[in-house]
């Protein structure tokens, strides 16, 4: 869910990209008061909700005060509302910690389709990492029926024949 990318002074980031525009209808939504719909949360929350050209802008999730898998976790125990507060104090947050580093250290915004592509990158690492786990899970299950294959006597197939 989040770039780490090891700024502010120091401390580990929790970057996560949200919709600049939908950030700011929510934030002017919870100041008259208004109600927050959760389909306003995931278009803020979720790329493919918005346009390519969409500008996506970065927030620090250590700012939410707690710790969450998910946007889908957040708005269980947060609500709507709950959830949007949070984005905006994450955004506050980020503005706060890189305000201390160097203008071309810290995370930039980017368009939809831009972080769509990090998105896929970093689920593309995954798939390979879960490829990886599953050819070795698998060279041990063949490795296991290999030593099944024994006819009782302690040898291997492979040697029996030889001395035959």
């Amino acid at each position: 869910m989040a770039v780490d990318d090891g700024s502010a002074a120091g401390e580990e980031c929790d970057i996560f990209y949200v919709c600049k525009k939908s950030l700011g209808t929510l934030q002017e939504k919870l100041k008259k008061g208004e109600e927050v719909s959760q389909d306003a949360v995931l278009e803020l929350a979720f790329p493919d909700k918005v346009a390519d050209d969409a500008i996506m802008m970065p927030v620090d999730m250590r700012g939410v005060g707690e710790d969450f898998d998910d946007v889908e976790q957040m708005l269980e125990k947060l609500g709507p509302k709950g959830t949007a507060e949070a984005f905006i104090r994450a955004r506050e947050h980020f503005e706060k910690q890189t305000a201390k580093d160097p203008e071309d250290e810290r995370p930039k915004e980017m368009t939809a389709a831009e972080w769509r592509e990090v998105l896929a990158a970093d689920m593309g690492e995954g798939e390979e990492e879960e490829d990886l786990l599953e050819d070795e899970e698998e060279d041990l299950e063949d490795l296991e029926e290999e030593g099944n294959d024994e006819e009782g006597d302690g040898e291997p197939a492979s040697k029996k024949a030889k001395t035959g």
